[in-house]
């Protein structure tokens, strides 16, 4: 089934947070974990524009289909790292082009080179590109997804919990058009779907990674991953993997967290967590 594009633009809108009573974290602040994920998902989510920026050098430009709803992809993204600074800001923490602007010129030349590895890779693949990048959009934003519904579920703060239900609604728009791309260019080619596994299986690493440091991935992984719930809500991801053409048997949100030793049962996760956040 196609994604109905005309409707989505319809409907594209900033998450609302005006009816939200964001003051309620004055009297109820959220746990120093917690707000370490979310500073983490406030980068991230702010950094998409720069996510956009390398892709538009790609082959995915050249569809006028992709680079419409990249356009409101990229606007909802941004009020999403608009949505947390407010979280974050009642916290009286740092938020927006405070955090921003040193967080970009940190990545030195990263940032730089990314837009020349991205339009290499564009012009060694191919057409077939773009199919990988559908793919590789719809694994990231099951993953954000799952982060979000995790990071609600563990912090159990009814504002917070309002907020991020609110930005699940629209992530979950967003991996419709993703995974209904790729599903649909995957299957008209053994190629892209060579391409794609192997890309996913040797390239692929979890949101924030590259951009974040590691000691922060590896916290937010453990925070919202580790444990029982965590591990079954990774496994999802991977189900849904194995749904798109030649993709079966790909766990590589699994294999991530297994690679970086993230506990799959620990009880005593959450006083550990406390602790190193604090």
């Amino acid at each position: 089934m196609t994604f109905d594009l005309a409707a989505c633009q319809r409907s594209v809108t900033p998450v609302r947070t005006d009816d939200l009573d964001l003051a309620a974290f004055r009297v109820r602040p959220l746990s120093p974990a917690t707000l370490r994920c979310l500073r983490y998902m406030h980068d991230v989510e702010s950094h998409t524009v720069c996510y956009l920026r390398d892709l538009l050098v790609t082959s995915s430009h050249a569809d006028p289909r992709i680079t419409t709803f990249l356009t409101l992809w990229n606007y909802e993204e941004h009020f999403h790292g608009e949505a947390i600074a407010q979280v974050l800001a009642a916290h009286d923490e740092a938020s927006g082009f405070d955090r921003i602007a040193p967080m970009r010129a940190a990545l030195g030349w990263k940032d730089r080179v990314g837009p020349f590895t991205s339009a290499l890779g564009s012009a060694v693949i191919g057409e077939d590109f773009t199919a990988l990048h559908m793919t590789w959009g719809a694994v990231n934003e099951w993953s954000t997804q799952a982060g979000y519904e995790r990071l609600a579920a563990r912090e159990g703060h009814p504002v917070l919990t309002a907020l991020l239900d609110r930005i699940v609604r629209q992530e979950s728009r967003h991996i419709a058009f993703y995974a209904t791309e790729a599903r649909e260019r995957l299957a008209r080619s053994r190629k892209a779907q060579r391409v794609t596994r192997w890309a996913l299986r040797h390239r692929w690493a979890p949101v924030g990674s590259g951009v974040m440091p590691d000691a922060e991935v590896h916290f937010l992984l453990d925070h919202l991953m580790g444990g029982e719930d965590g591990r079954r809500a990774a496994a999802r991801i991977d189900r849904n993997v194995h749904r798109l053409p030649g993709l079966d048997g790909l766990d590589i949100v699994v294999g991530a967290l297994d690679g970086r030793g993230i506990p799959a049962a620990d009880p005593a996760c959450t006083r550990r967590h406390d602790a190193l956040a604090a």
